[in-house]
């Protein structure tokens, strides 16, 4: 039942973040009208760092591909790390509207990154 879990959590986890990635290429979901200027400002930001957007898109992309197959998810679990950093910091500084499904986001990567603790405990080695 747990491994069930786990998968589901994954999928649509990892669906997500292949979504936002896509969406950072092919800009197909509408950016909301009533956007605070802070939050306008940051966005504007960094886009102005033309490398940036597609650099976060590519992680968001293969991290979400790798985090649903169970063989790849502890990888995929740390190139989305960063990025959901960013993601838990823009909705607690910027805009607090989006921190509540941020802060699922973020509890579910941390429990697939919990799961696969004995994964990076060579990485912790001396």
């Amino acid at each position: 039942m747990k491994t069930k879990i786990t998968f589901v959590l994954s999928l649509i986890f990892g669906l997500f973040f292949i979504n936002a990635g896509l969406n950072k290429f092919f800009n197909y979901m509408p950016m909301p009208e009533n956007m605070p200027e802070s939050l306008v400002k940051a966005m504007t930001a960094m886009m102005e760092i033309s490398w940036l957007m597609p650099l976060v898109a590519i992680a968001e992309i293969l991290g979400g591909l790798l985090i649903i197959f169970p063989k790849t998810r502890a990888l995929g679990a740390l190139i989305v790390f960063p990025v959901m950093i960013g993601i838990i910091l823009t909705n607690t500084v910027t805009n607090i509207s989006g921190f509540p499904i941020a802060a699922v986001c973020a509890l579910i990567l941390f429990w697939i990154m919990y799961e696969n603790r004995a994964k990076y405990y060579p990485l912790l080695k001396e």
